[in-house]
Formats: C-alpha cells, sequence, structure tokens
C-alpha cells in the first residue's frame, strides 16, 4: 500500500503540488476506442458492422476526412455499452460515409441512461463530421444510436469515427440484451374452431384451390352449402376445389365437425376480376436457405405447414425465392443446364428436375405455390430472368401450375434506363398483363423496394402487394425501422393490393445454408407479429419450418392475432400517436365494427404505455380483449393501460359501446 504524505507537507507546498495532483488525475484516467468492444451485438438495418471500417469495409471517410479508427454501420442502428458508471466522456466525430454512391441521410443520437443527451440532427451525404463531446459522469448505459432520418434506410451508411469513451477504473464492456422465451397464447382448443381467410377472390374459369382451415381434435369433417355451381368441397381434408364461371359474391356456410362439437363460419368466395382479398400467409426460402435452397427444402417447408399445423391456422403459400432457374457461370453445377426450351420458356435447374410434380405436390397438400423472377436478365442472385421473355415466363409460370409470383427489380436498371413513374412502372405493368393473359390465377407481387412510391401505383399495374423498403434482416434496428415508417401508406391498401414491409423474421434464420436463431429477442418477435398484423401486410414466414420451437410455432398460430391481418375490411392501420416516452398507439378498424389496437415500447427500459379511447374514437367500449393471451380484460371508463417490457408490444380488440 502507497503511504501518504504528512499532513504538515502537504499544507507546506499546496501551491507546487496542486499541479501535480491534477497530472496524477489526469494519468488515472484511460481513452477505450468503441471499436475496440465486441461488437457482435450491434443491430442495424443492413449489413454488419465494421471495426475500424466503413460498413462495406473501406477506410472511414466523411467529406473527404479520413478516420484511423472507429465503428462503421447502417442505419438504423444500436450499440449499448455497459458503462459501469466508470465513464466520463465520449468523443467522436459523425457523418454519412463517403462510400455511398446515392443520398444518404442519418441521425446520430447519444443516450445514457434512458435520457437523451446529444442529436446531431439530420446528416446528409458529404456533409462534414460533426463533433460530439458528452459529459457522461455518473452514468451506467450509453446507448449510440443511427436513425433513418425518416426517409428509409437507402445509402444510409454511417460512421462514429475515432469514437472513444474516457474513463477511470472498470472498462465498458459491449451491452447485450438477454430476455428469456415467454409464452402468452394458450394451445387450441380440442373443439373444432375454422380460421384463416373469410374471404377469398377468383377469376371466372380459373383453378380453384381453397382449404377450409380448422384447429381440433382430429378426425374432422368437413362440409359447405351454397358453393357456386363447379366447385366441390372433400369433406375428409376441407378442400374446396373446381372451376367455376358464376361471377359475383357466393355467401358459403362451412362447418368442422368432431366428436366435441361443430364450428361454422361464413366463407364469400368472390368470382371476379380481383385475387388476394385478404394478405398473402405463406412461407419464402430466402431468408432461410437463400441461393442454397433445393427441392427438398421445398418439401420439407410444405410437409412442416402441415404437420406443424400451420395450415390448419390459415397459411397457405409454398413460395420459391431465388435459385430455381439456371446460372451457367456458376461453379456450382447444380445450377447449371440449359436455359429455355424451344420455344422460348424458362427451365429450372437440376435441383429442381420437375417443377409441376412440385407444384402438384404443394396442392396435393391444400396449399399453393409461388416462385421468383425478375424483370432484368438476370436475378439478384445472377440467375437467368425474365427480360424480354415476360409472355414465355408467364406461360410456363401457369403450364407448372404456379399460384404467385414475386418479381424482383434487380438487374433491370442495368439494362434500361431512365427516371419517373412510366420508367418504374414499365416492367410491371408488362408482367402484370401477361400473367392476366393466363389461365390460372398468379398472385403478383412488386418486389422493388419502394422506388418512386410504389403503393401509390402498385395496384395499377396489376399487383397484388408490393415492398415499401429494402430487405429486412433479423435485427431490431431493421425490422423496427422498416414497420414504424409505415405510417401513412395504408391508405394506398385494400383488398387486392397491399403493402409490404418485407418477409417475417423470426425462427430459424440466416440466409443459407448456415442458420441460426433471429436475433430478435421474444418481445421484439411480439412486437414483429403485432404490427405486420396491424398492417394488413402479407405474411411470409422466412424461416426453417423442420426446426421451429414451441415459441416460434405459437407465435406464428395465435388465431385471434391473424383474425386481425387477414380482416375481410382491409383497411391498415394507422399510428394514433407518438409519444415522448417511446411508446406508441397504432389502430385499425376491423369489420365486426370493433377497433385493433396495438401498444408499442421501443424504449430501451420498460415503460408503461396508454390508449384513450377518444384516441381511436371508441364510444364508451363494452369489451376489451387481449389477443395475445386469449382473455377478455376489465373495461376502464378512460382507456387502457399496460406495462410492457423492452420492444415489447400489447394487442387488444375494443368493441364499442351503442
Amino acid at each position: 500500500m502507497k503511504r501518504g504524505r504528512p499532513r504538515s507537507s502537504v499544507l507546506a507546498f499546496p501551491c507546487l503540488l496542486a499541479p501535480f495532483l491534477v497530472l496524477a488525475a489526469a494519468a488515472a484516467a484511460d481513452e477505450y476506442r468503441v471499436s475496440a468492444l465486441d461488437l457482435s451485438g450491434v443491430t442495424q438495418g443492413w449489413g454488419s458492422p465494421g471495426k475500424d471500417k466503413s460498413v462495406d469495409g473501406r477506410t472511414l471517410t466523411i467529406a473527404g476526412r479520413h478516420f484511423e479508427h472507429g465503428v462503421g454501420t447502417h442505419a438504423d442502428s444500436r450499440l449499448a455499452v455497459d458503462l459501469k458508471g466508470s465513464a466520463s466522456r465520449l468523443h467522436a466525430w459523425v457523418g454519412v460515409d463517403d462510400e455511398v454512391t446515392g443520398e444518404g441521410s442519418v441521425e446520430f443520437r447519444v443516450v445514457a441512461d434512458g435520457k437523451l443527451r446529444w442529436s446531431s440532427g439530420v446528416m446528409r451525404t458529404h456533409q462534414a463530421a460533426k463533433e460530439v463531446d458528452v459529459d457522461l459522469s455518473n452514468a451506467r448505459k450509453l446507448i449510440l444510436q443511427v436513425a433513418d432520418a425518416g426517409d428509409g434506410i437507402n445509402y444510409d451508411h454511417a460512421d462514429w469515427a475515432d469514437a472513444t469513451i474516457t474513463f477511470e477504473g472498470a472498462k465498458p464492456e459491449l451491452l447485450v440484451f438477454h430476455e428469456a422465451t415467454y409464452i402468452l397464447t394458450p394451445k387450441p382448443s380440442p373443439a373444432p374452431r375454422i380460421n384463416g381467410a373469410k374471404v377469398v377472390g377468383v377469376r371466372p374459369g380459373s383453378p380453384f384451390l381453397f382449404t377450409v382451415a380448422a384447429t381440433g381434435r382430429k378426425p374432422i369433417a368437413f362440409a359447405a352449402e351454397g358453393l357456386p355451381e363447379g366447385l366441390s368441397l372433400d369433406p375428409a381434408t376441407g378442400f374446396i376445389t373446381g372451376r367455376t364461371e358464376a361471377k359475383g359474391e357466393h355467401r358459403v356456410r362451412v362447418s368442422a365437425t368432431n366428436a366435441l362439437g361443430k364450428a361454422t363460419r361464413e366463407l364469400r368466395i368472390v368470382v371476379g376480376d380481383r385475387l388476394a382479398l385478404t394478405p398473402p400467409l405463406g412461407w419464402n426460402s430466402w431468408n432461410c436457405f437463400a441461393g442454397a435452397v433445393t427441392e427438398k427444402n421445398v418439401r420439407d417447408a410444405t410437409d412442416a405447414f402441415v404437420n406443424a399445423g400451420l395450415r390448419d391456422h390459415g397459411w397457405t403459400y409454398i413460395n420459391i425465392d431465388d435459385f430455381w432457374m439456371t446460372k451457367n457461370d456458376d461453379r456450382d453445377r447444380t445450377l447449371h443446364g440449359p436455359e429455355r426450351d424451344a420455344s422460348g420458356r424458362i427451365n429450372s435447374n437440376p435441383r429442381f428436375p420437375d417443377m409441376k410434380a412440385l407444384s402438384d405436390y404443394i396442392h396435393s397438400r391444400g396449399l399453393k405455390a409461388g416462385l421468383y423472377s425478375s424483370p432484368g436478365p438476370t436475378t439478384c442472385g445472377g440467375c437467368l430472368a425474365s427480360y424480354k421473355h415476360e409472355k414465355e415466363d408467364a406461360e410456363r409460370f401457369a403450364e407448372w401450375g404456379f399460384d404467385y409470383l414475386k418479381y424482383d427489380w434487380c438487374s433491370y436498371g442495368n439494362v434500361e434506363h431512365g427516371t419517373g413513374r412510366a420508367y418504374y412502372a414499365k416492367p410491371y405493368d408488362l408482367m402484370g398483363r401477361m400473367l392476366r393473359a393466363q389461365p390460372r390465377d398468379i398472385v403478383f407481387s412488386l418486389c422493388q423496394y419502394g422506388m418512386d412510391n410504389v403503393w401509390e401505383w402498385g395496384d395499377q399495374v396489376g399487383g397484388n402487394c408490393w415492398r415499401t423498403t429494402g430487405d429486412i434482416t433479423d435485427s431490431w434496428g431493421s425490422m423496427s425501422g422498416i414497420g414504424f415508417k409505415q405510417d401513412g401508406h395504408e391508405k394506398y391498401a385494400g383488398p387486392g393490393h397491399w403493402n409490404d414491409p418485407d418477409m417475417l423474421v423470426v425462427g430459424w434464420v440466416g440466409w443459407g445454408p448456415a442458420l441460426h436463431p433471429t436475433h430478435l429477442t421474444p418481445s421484439e418477435q411480439y412486437t414483429h407479429i403485432t404490427l405486420w398484423s396491424l398492417l394488413s401486410s402479407p405474411l411470409l414466414i422466412g424461416c426453417d419450418l423442420t426446426r421451429l420451437d414451441d415459441f416460434t410455432l405459437n407465435l406464428l398460430t395465435n388465431d385471434e392475432v391473424l383474425d386481425v391481418n387477414q380482416d375481410p375490411l382491409g383497411r391498415p392501420a394507422r399510428r394514433v400517436v407518438k409519444r415522448e416516452d417511446e411508446t406508441e398507439v397504432w389502430a385499425r378498424p376491423l369489420e365486426d365494427g370493433s377497433i385493433a389496437v396495438g401498444l408499442f415500447n421501443l424504449g430501451e427500459e420498460e415503460a408503461t404505455a396508454t390508449v384513450t379511447w377518444a384516441e381511436i374514437e371508441a364510444k364508451a367500449p363494452k369489451a376489451v380483449r387481449d389477443l395475445w393471451r386469449q382473455r377478455d380484460v376489465e373495461v376502464d371508463s378512460n382507456g387502457y393501460t399496460v406495462k410492457l417490457p423492452r420492444h415489447g408490444a400489447a394487442l387488444i380488440k375494443v368493441t364499442p359501446g351503442a
């Protein structure tokens, strides 16, 4: 132990000692580079964080100024640090990295112990770096955030350059939030319950397939009264099949009966021009298998829909994304083969030896089949696509028996150049017309990332749904950054034409072939499904269905939550209120006159969220139901209040009084 000087010595030389005491205190402090943290727990909207590099792996550069150290990230991002109470200062330079080719716009925020300590305001590409100098005395938790400035995350490459934390004592560490899994929804009753869509559209003369989805103890016997001429129901499976020319709306009474009782429901079959009268429910191969997908993966997903019971809850589509077609310049020989037949129709690669047999298998399980292409010469993965073969490919898709097409912009901009709405709409209008000319119904999904406000014109080119954003990843920054930016789009969506904020990132994902459990916490997954259901978004599962755990299956099979998504009125939610404590309320009207309300906590700590009945224009509600827990709650005369975990959500159904 060091001995202190005698008190008399200190008193004798105060002027001489003072500078040395200051120097000693300064020497005791240290600086820690933020880039030295374990960055594996950083969440961001795209890519991976760069350690002393930009998000694309280049030298950190802001408006021509180079930085040797720092963290390159991408909006929306979050880096949390455990300061251990030992930090005194954060210093950094921030801005949009010069590597972007477009106009990025971001906002940097420094949050300490739940309070905003500093904000950059909106920063744009080529804007000079701003200095960050924040007092962290006594703070225990630091969060470095990058938001997208409200205009989407395209080109939002953001740098925390030369970022250092001054501390004395314990070193700062990356703070990774761990949350135990919790299941809210009770298991389905053994008594029969009919689930899924209550209305379905079909064009006159097209092949019809609809499965009456029902839960309950097997066996279940199905029946239907009032089917239009040409359609029939299999009482053992609940499959309604056939063709009908009977235009108009047909109200069919369907029933499901087992040893414990009988359930009935009205199903409206609308024979006309509109498809996808409710948002598609299904699975897509990309988020789990990506370029490694095979026919076996697709057959396994089909079987899992049946064996895990997803079909019984209304899940319908099995969609093959990229890499079913040929790519002859790839080293992987399973992608090689003749690109087209003698008639110019596209061929599948050896991984998919018989597409007609595959779609037949999917249909035999009471499900529908989807696939993928691009208006450019190649897909995003570099496989053969539909450029200048739109008619031949549409005919091939129909010949094979597919029911859904995701049409991804990809390479189109490399071969066709232009600006404005006519340019962006042209390739989709062309394929839309080719699909409508086929003798079967094919749901048309536009994938072009929201360019030129596609929600304003997607319906006019025959789109049944359209991506409003870039690709989603399994991070809070990506999911929340996409989902909570959908406000304002609701006016453009409705039966037959839906906004699509991208696929679900729950379960085992990874973009193939190596998979991992989603990086979303359980509460974040509840928020994901709650918000997507309120938004009337297509729900396309993106995980490996052969690895479903109890939590993920429970999350995907709450019929009262799915009923919100599938509500026939088809009016998506809007943001009702956004509060200073980072809680939000979203609401949508339902066909039966009730209101579905989502309460969300976007903050980093547990919070109390409230909605007043006046805010959602609900007069003297007579009933309030917690949809995740499937139970009624006590009605308060003023509103509803709930305590929510970090990044958590609640979903209620409010039935107004007279």
